[in-house]
């Protein structure tokens, strides 16, 4: 359960590798989904320069080339750097209705403050790796409105038996685990792992690891749905859109 949406780790297919989550192509696919549904056909793009900014635009461009559309703009930033000058200048002069941004939480803030200050009046939507509750900490009040994909439900509500589960979890575990997105995912990773070998069936080593998911096929874990197999280690396709509302809170 690799932390990433890179379509590198999974095409081509590797025995050796099993995701959990979607893909940044199914993220990007359901943000470009819902920005042409708004009506918002102007779309630029602000990443981070280097392999998962890359990944991320890559989605991007591929979600809006199916609707014959391609990015009005697109920045970069530098790893570890929020020096977003140049991004907001050149993107906020295509006039974009929208910023789909793939880089890390600060630098995604940064861009956002700064875009609005030079004038930008348009929606902002990240992809889940930029770490929900950091840029919601990040960003405070300037938060409200922005929208980020998910590749788990949402950890603070008690809709779903998943999430009851998770949250009954971390009690039981003498609430020493801050209920999040990532912090789900990890608990779901666990699921999965367990599940694993549950079904090697006492066979041990690598070998009855991997041919233990592979048996899991399709299954649910209290309503999340699960699906492995010899040819597909790509364990959920699962997406939605949250949008966070400036006090620190994610709404989905």
């Amino acid at each position: 359960a690799p932390f990433t949406g890179a379509m590198s780790l999974r095409q081509p297919f590797n025995r050796m590798a099993f995701h959990l989550r979607a893909s940044y192509n199914d993220e990007t696919e359901l943000i470009v989904k819902n920005l042409v549904n708004l009506g918002l056909t102007r779309v630029a793009v602000f990443h981070q320069n280097d392999a998962y900014g890359k990944a991320g635009l890559d989605g991007t461009v591929l979600a809006l080339a199916s609707r014959g559309l391609k990015p009005v703009a697109t920045g970069t930033v530098e790893r570890n750097s929020v020096d977003v000058a140049a991004a907001v200048a050149t993107i906020n002069a295509a006039n974009p209705q929208a910023v789909v941004q793939i880089s890390a939480y600060k630098s995604c803030a940064a861009y956002i403050r700064a875009a609005r200050k030079a004038g930008f009046g348009g929606s902002f939507y990240n992809v889940s790796f930029v770490g929900t509750q950091a840029l919601a900490d990040e960003l405070g009040k300037d938060g409200a409105g922005v929208v980020v994909s998910q590749v788990v439900p949402n950890p603070f509500s008690t809709a779903k038996p998943i999430t009851r589960e998770f949250r009954d979890a971390i009690v039981q575990g003498g609430n020493k685990v801050q209920a999040n997105f990532s912090s789900l995912e990890g608990y779901l990773a666990a699921r999965l792992v367990a599940e694993g070998l549950r079904r090697a069936g006492g066979r041990s080593g690598r070998d009855g690891l991997i041919s233990g998911l592979e048996a899991i096929g399709d299954t649910s874990f209290e309503g999340y749905a699960i699906s492995l197999g010899p040819k597909d280690h790509v364990a959920s396709s699962f997406v939605e859109l949250s949008m966070l509302t400036g006090d620190g809170k994610v709404r989905t």
